[in-house]
């Protein structure tokens, strides 16, 4: 789970990923004095995590983490669908760099030392603009097949009819194959986290994924229930299934 700073929910969530705890708290405070949520991330593999799993309106990314550097962080991003903006935070100034960060995926660029007043105004700038980022827009595993921009989602020859939660569900699921899913993150990208955690919810529209898979051909189980963990999307049936 993130390190949450402020336990109230204001209208953007942004995530800062930088190991300078003088720089990290001055962020932290000045943005939730501004009234933004905000999660922070000390390290690359904490940030990609974070990213992949939940939902931001914006990420302000260091270069220099331990481990391996906001380039690397913002690249893997990319690749793996995240089209949260990103804006690089970062006291390398040589222009090689700065475009490095764009062509990595970066939105924007801000060199240390900054003014707080222009990073703000650089974030909102961002968060207005959306999610612009032209990423894959075709989702394919196995027999399956997801057009993110019309929607239409074809297991084998056949189209699948798919309610909107439905399809949120197999999204996530195939933007995060032969990786178990846990219901906790379920709730967050399918639900918007309002489901209970005691709740059969989840097991009903995996269920009704199952059958619409089996009634376009696909005979072989795709979709496994894990043992106290969550779902697997994955050709193979792992050893620890136990649906």
């Amino acid at each position: 789970m993130p390190t949450t700073i402020d336990s109230k929910i204001p209208p953007v969530r942004v995530l800062v990923v930088e190991d300078d705890p003088a720089i990290s708290h001055f962020l932290v405070r000045g943005l939730q004095e501004e009234h933004f949520r905000v999660d922070l991330a000390e390290d690359g593999m904490t940030a990609e995590r974070l990213a992949g799993d939940e939902s931001y309106d914006a990420i302000i990314l260091d270069i220099l983490l331990p481990g391996q550097d906001g380039f690397a962080v913002c690249r893997r991003l990319r690749r793996d669908g995240v089209d949260t903006p990103v804006l690089m935070l970062t006291a390398r100034d040589a222009v090689p760099d700065r475009v490095q960060g764009l062509n990595v995926g970066a939105d924007d660029y801000l060199v240390k030392p900054f003014a707080f007043d222009e990073l703000l105004a650089r974030l909102r700038a961002l968060t207005r603009r959306g999610r612009t980022r032209q990423l894959d827009t075709s989702l394919t595993y196995g027999p399956i097949e997801m057009d993110t921009t019309t929607h239409l989602v074809r297991a084998g020859q056949r189209q699948l009819d798919l309610s909107a939660t439905e399809y949120r569900l197999l999204e996530h699921l195939l933007r995060h194959t032969e990786t178990i899913v846990s219901r906790d993150q379920l709730a967050e990208h399918v639900w918007g986290g309002e489901y209970d955690p005691f709740s059969n919810v989840a097991d009903v529209y995996i269920g009704y994924l199952r059958r619409k898979l089996r009634a376009a051909g696909i005979d072989a189980p795709l979709i496994h229930t894990i043992r106290g963990m969550g779902y697997l999307l994955k050709t193979r049936r792992p050893e620890d299934e136990i649906a």
